[in-house]
């Protein structure tokens, strides 16, 4: 039975990493924070400027900016490899990221398409939450 409860922890972790992004797509941010590890040992890479390593408040506020100025936002996660070491997780995927990102100044939009790499790596306490986040873009 130690099968069945490996598969149960991924799927947990790919349900965590799903509300991640679904928040692009409902703009309905409020499961964000609770995802995430509330500490300062919390850091992320964006595949956006400012490429900086960030702390929590940061790649909040970051990351609600970016799903707010992209409209039709939508995500594919594919070959996602999950590895579960104890009380940490590591989960590392392609990423197709798609939308139109809107100018609300200029009332113009121009389409995006970022295929990139995630890494996400997660901490049970006591549910999974999102420890650190490094996403970026293949140069194409």
């Amino acid at each position: 039975m130690k099968g069945l409860a490996i598969l149960s922890e991924n799927e947990e972790i790919i349900k965590i990493i799903e509300t991640f992004f679904e928040a692009g797509k409902t703009k309905d941010f409020s499961q964000l924070e609770a995802i995430h590890l509330d500490d300062s040992k919390f850091s992320s890479f964006s595949d956006l400027p400012p490429y900086d390593l960030k702390d929590l408040k940061t790649t909040l506020e970051l990351e609600q900016l970016k799903f707010i100025s992209i409209t039709d936002y939508d995500y594919e996660v594919k070959n996602p490899k999950i590895s579960v070491f104890g009380d940490s997780a590591v989960a590392a995927f392609d990423l197709t990221q798609k939308g139109m990102l809107v100018d609300t100044k200029a009332y113009t939009g121009e389409h995006m398409s970022i295929d990139g790499r995630a890494t996400f790596v997660l901490i049970k306490s006591p549910t999974w939450k999102i420890a650190h986040i490094h996403l970026s873009k293949i140069k194409g």
